[in-house]
C-alpha cells in the first residue's frame, strides 16, 4: 500500500499521484466511484466491460432464453404472435 500527501485545489480537484495511478492501472478517462466514509473518501476504480465481454454476456443470455423457450415448447416463429396477443390485452 502506498500513502502520499496531496492538496485539493480551490475547485475541489485532487491529483492522484503517478505511482498510485500506475499501480491501479488508471489512465485518462478511468471512471471512479467516490464514497464518503466518516472523515475519509474512498475512490473505487470502476471496471467497464470490453466489447468482447459484453458480447459474451449477451450470448449467454440468448442461449439461456432459447433453452427456456424450448422447455416451454415455444418456437422462434411463435414470438411475434405472442407479442401481438400481449399488446391486444393491454
Amino acid at each position: 500500500m502506498t500513502i502520499e500527501t496531496i492538496k485539493m485545489s480551490s475547485k475541489g480537484q485532487i491529483v492522484i499521484p503517478l505511482k498510485i495511478r500506475e499501480t491501479i492501472q488508471a489512465d485518462e478517462g478511468t471512471l471512479f466511484a467516490v464514497i464518503d466514509s466518516n472523515d475519509s473518501i474512498i475512490l473505487k476504480k470502476i471496471q467497464t466491460p470490453t466489447k468482447e465481454q459484453l458480447l459474451s454476456e449477451l450470448k449467454k443470455h440468448a442461449v439461456e432464453g432459447k433453452r427456456r423457450l424450448t422447455e416451454k415448447g415455444i418456437k422462434e416463429e411463435d414470438i411475434l404472435t405472442i407479442i401481438e396477443k400481449s399488446r391486444k390485452h393491454q
